[in-house]
């Protein structure tokens, strides 16, 4: 440490400085006698500066910036007290900047310019620290206080080298030992600048004293907050502790707050959302909870996720509707055959949306069997209305809290899926699609379906509230559309909230309609195949309707139409380009042998059979219901699967057949002695339902009277005890079900008449319907009259059978 100082002195006694010398700009950094340093230069002028004082007496004065953003300085930028430096080395560097490392001499004042281009060149007077001629009690107690200031900075974690600690105990002058400790305590510009100016050695060291004790203020306070920090947690929460640490010091330094900038962002969402004034409400309570709260704490975790979803929910975007109405036309027949009523009821919406701007949406209801285009009927409408579409399936859904939400003080808490689907639609208007509404379940978690009575109520969903939200939102402008395939099993009133639209399964017609249009464009795009190498005749699509599908939607017809596609690409693929034509004669080779049989025609009219129209989930049917009589003691016997309706109508049909014997020409003893056994064919089939029993009266009658029934008459009807004929449904596909057989005389309740006008005209070309009321009519109709010997012969036979 002795060398040290006394190359100090050596430098003092050996070393001339010049009245004149080049300046050298520094930035951001004060330097102090006997300081070593490098410095990085860049600008032209001070390189300039630096190659003159390298070619001269390696001298230049370093004087600092008073404001570092100016890139030029001049004159009056700088400071006008500096220090006088030797340049020790320097070295150019690849990018064309200069490093030299340069050692402070002695401070001196700049006086006046005499050059500014190309460097800065200024007479200087040369300052230097007073001597004093003796040190006093009260001096050395100052360096003394220094230096053990110094050693506390460097106990309480200032990083100091140690050897500026060596040189520090061997310095006994005052004005020095400021320099030196003022040089490593990294002080900011202007403070450096000010110990710097300061000629008055004992005045400097005591300014140093008052940053280091002011050092070792912020730095016990550094060391209580990192002991309070270590004292809360554990070795698990290390990451938590330095998090805690860089915020305490940001604190300290007046940096700026994380947590400060993100409640600034809510409260601009929060702003931008446009809640209601409820909503609004709430949300700034939230927020000045977090504001309070512990941002590492669970619950601020929770507030932090509420509001989250609060300013993300579209409370006041919304979608124009598309209000032309023959644009919305054409977008639903682009994308669906036929279905008018459905239609029908979009097009009034639309037309009432254009007369009333606020208006509740409509909750609509369709029901109809699987594969008819529900689903799809969703999407099209918000494609019609230019809306956002939104599907939710409730097949299988038991809890509550799934259309509700979870209260927030559960973990893991979301909203219900009603406000999931609204947030990822983005507007406060879409088109809700709720699908598969007969088939939701119920079990100890609640009852969603009673969940959903607020939700389809035009009524009450204007204030419907989430149980995670705890605010009202209004889904009044949403449209419901709800899906199912039975109306039963869906709770009334749920259904009394509802607009049911029935979508019944399509005719022959219609699918044929449907694959032309729809399905087999689609599967040639889908399989790479173009119309001009395949092309499906209309023979051929009626076969693959009738003997390879049985269904009321197009989704078999649509597989099937893709295994032809796949059987012919597979072809193409060997190499064989050619025109596939597929008619009635080849469609076997491709599809197979026929799934389904057609019902065979009767050949000739017989006693105890007649003909009925059934109605099922694949649209109508023809029935054969057989009744045939033998020896015994008046039982009935019921086969063919029949449900309870069906069994009790065939009682029903026979106990009014029985009150007629003696119109009937049937002798009463008949009924004691015979047994009745009646046959509905397909017996693998679950049949039921009250409509076969006009068509099971007839074929009693005609067994016990031993009159034939008319093969070419078809019929469907409910019998009552009195012989009334009641109406019943499906008359559209039986009707179709009647003209695939050939039957064109039809017997159907008088009360169905009205039905007659749903059923288009192409079905009921050619058709004869005869309207009746009671089971007499019905039997003049259907069962043929023969000569009274034949019928005479037939009952004897029958009689003796009997006995």
């Amino acid at each position: 440490m002795a060398d040290v100082l006394d190359v100090e002195q050596k430098i003092e006694k050996e070393i001339e400085i010049p009245d004149e010398l080049p300046v050298l700009p520094v930035r951001d950094i004060v330097v102090f006698p006997y300081m070593i340093l490098p410095l990085f230069v860049g600008r032209d002028m001070s390189i300039k500066a630096i190659e003159h004082s390298l070619s001269t007496n390696r001298m230049v004065l370093l004087l600092t910036q008073k404001d570092l953003n100016i890139e030029n300085p001049g004159p009056e930028d700088l400071f006008s007290i500096g220090t006088i430096a030797i340049i020790m080395r320097m070295l150019k560097l690849p990018d064309g900047r200069v490093k030299i490392l340069v050692q402070g001499v002695s401070k001196a004042r700049a006086l006046n310019y005499s050059q500014t281009e190309p460097f800065f060149k200024v007479k200087i007077e040369k300052m230097s620290d007073p001597k004093i001629p003796a040190l006093t009690i009260e001096d050395e107690a100052q360096i003394r206080t220094v230096k053990e200031q110094l050693e506390k900075v460097i106990a309480l974690g200032k990083t100091i080298l140690p050897d500026v600690m060596g040189i520090v105990e061997n310095i006994e002058d005052p004005g020095r030992l400021a320099d030196l400790v003022a040089s490593n305590l990294g002080l900011k510009a202007e403070q450096a600048q000010d110990i710097l100016e300061m000629i008055d050695p004992i005045h400097r060291l005591k300014r140093v004293s008052e940053i280091l004790a002011r050092e070792i203020e912020l730095l016990t306070v550094q060391q209580k907050i990192q002991s309070e920090a270590r004292g809360e947690i554990d070795k698990t929460q290390r990451e938590y502790f330095l998090r805690e640490q860089l915020k305490a010091i940001q604190k300290e330094l007046g940096d700026i707050d994380e947590r400060a900038e993100e409640i600034k962002e809510f409260r601009k969402n929060i702003e931008e959302a446009k809640m209601p004034e409820k909503v609004m409400k709430e949300a700034e309570k939230q927020l000045k909870r977090l504001e309070k709260m512990h941002p590492d704490s669970a619950e601020a975790a929770t507030v932090r996720t509420y509001l989250d979803w609060l300013v993300e929910i579209p409370w006041s975007k919304s979608t124009t509707d598309n209000l032309d109405i023959k644009a919305g036309e054409k977008v639903l027949n682009e994308d669906h055959y036929d279905l008018e009523k459905v239609k029908e009821r979009i097009l009034e919406y639309l037309s009432v949306r254009k007369l009333k701007e606020k208006m509740k949406g409509p909750i609509l209801c369709f029901i109809g069997p699987p594969g008819v285009g529900k689903t799809s009927l969703g999407k099209s409408i918000a494609r019609a209305l230019g809306r956002e579409f939104v599907r939710m399936s409730l097949g299988g859904v038991r809890d509550e809290a799934e259309i509700r939400g979870h209260r927030r003080t559960y973990v893991g808490a979301l909203p219900g899926r009603i406000v999931q689907g609204i947030k990822t639609a983005g507007t406060n208007n879409p088109v809700f699609m709720l699908d598969e509404i007969d088939k939701i379940g119920m079990d100890f978690r609640g009852d969603p379906s009673s969940a959903l009575l607020e939700v389809l109520d035009p009524e009450q969903n204007n204030t419907f509230t989430d149980h995670y939200l705890g605010v009202p939102f209004d889904l009044s402008k949403v449209m419901f559309i709800t899906t199912g395939n039975l109306v039963d099993t869906i709770p009334r009133p749920l259904r009394d909230r509802m607009e049911i639209i029935y979508l019944s399964g399509y005719t022959t017609e219609e699918k044929l309609g449907i694959a032309k249009n729809y399905l087999i464009p689609k599967q040639l795009e889908e399989h790479g195949i173009s119309s001009n190498i395949l092309k499906i005749t209309d023979p051929g699509l009626f076969i693959i309707i009738s003997q390879y599908t049985r269904e009321a939607g197009v989704r078999n017809l649509e597989r099937e139409i893709a295994n032809l596609c796949r059987k012919v690409a597979k072809q193409i693929a060997e190499g064989k380009e050619k025109l596939f034509v597929i008619n009635a004669q080849n469609v076997h080779r491709y599809l197979g042998v026929p799934k389904y049989l057609p019902e065979e025609e009767m050949e000739k009219d017989e006693v105890g059979v007649s003909t009925g129209l059934a109605w099922t989930e694949t649209g109508g049917d023809i029935i054969y219901v057989e009744a045939t009589t033998m020896r015994g003691k008046g039982q009935l016997t019921l086969t063919g699967q029949l449900g309870d309706v069906m069994k009790e109508s065939a009682q029903a049909a026979l106990s009014y057949v029985r009150s007629k014997a003696t119109l009937l020409g049937i002798k009463d003893d008949v009924f004691a002695k015979t047994d009745m056994h009646i046959h509905v064919p397909a017996g693998a089939i679950p049949k039921d339902g009250p409509s076969a029993g006009i068509t099971m009266a007839t074929a009693i009658a005609s067994a016990l009277t031993g009159k034939p029934v008319n093969k070419n008459i078809a019929m469907t009807g409910e019998v009552t005890l009195r012989g009334r004929v009641l109406q019943i449904g499906g008359l559209k596909e039986k009707t179709l079900a009647a003209r695939r057989l050939g039957i064109k005389k039809v017997i159907i309740p008088k009360r169905n008449k009205k039905d007659l006008e749903d059923i288009p005209k192409y079905i009921k070309k050619d058709m004869e319907f005869i309207f009746v009321e009671t089971m007499d009519e019905v039997l003049k109709v259907a069962i043929k009259k023969v000569d009274d010997k034949n019928v005479q012969k037939r009952s004897l036979h029958a009689g003796k059978k009997s006995k």
